[in-house]
């Protein structure tokens, strides 16, 4: 099963590859009918990576209702680098860490659009970055395609804790040189 899953992510990473390298050759940031004006990047970053994300939100249950505590993710995509696919771990911050070279970028929602029985797709701005890697000059990241991982509905039991599984496209820009 574990290696049907390295297929799938495997074969998702070479789609957003070709996808990912044509916007990038072309200079182009992520737009389309796929990209709400809500969430588009601002003028003058360029594109550096995508990832196609797979993982859960976590949320627990305080006073009866859900409540959002952290995603926890596993990415894999495509990286301005030559020859470079790329793998990455997303955590509570919102936090993105590169697994190949430690670089990482910590963010902030600045805008969001709904989607309709799923997590909402974001635009969120850098707040602090690290290292020389794929994430260490990163501008902004657009949360986009997302599927699932919308809040439980009904009540809860105080304590409880639930993963609800979702999948997504995360798109980094760096500023343009």
């Amino acid at each position: 099963m574990k290696m049907r899953n390295l297929a799938v992510v495997a074969a998702a990473a070479a789609v957003l590859l070709g996808a990912a390298g044509a916007q990038a050759s072309a200079g182009a940031q992520a737009s389309g009918p796929e990209v709400p004006d809500a969430v588009r990047v601002p003028a003058g970053n360029v594109l550096v990576a995508a990832f196609l994300a797979r993982g859960v939100q976590v949320y627990q249950c305080t006073g009866g209702a859900w409540s959002f505590v952290e995603p926890a993710a596993h990415l894999a995509g495509w990286a301005k680098r030559p020859g470079s696919l790329a793998t990455a771990v997303h955590f509570r911050g919102p936090t993105w860490e590169s697994t190949e070279d430690g670089s990482l970028v910590e963010a902030k929602a600045v805008a969001s659009a709904p989607v309709p029985g799923s997590i909402p797709q974001l635009l969120l701005q850098a707040t602090r970055t690290r290292g020389d890697g794929v994430f260490g000059a990163v501008s902004y990241i657009q949360r986009l395609s997302t599927r699932g991982g919308a809040a439980p509905a009904g009540t809860c039991t105080d304590g409880a804790t639930t993963g609800v599984p979702y999948t997504a496209d995360y798109r980094f820009y760096q500023p343009a040189s």
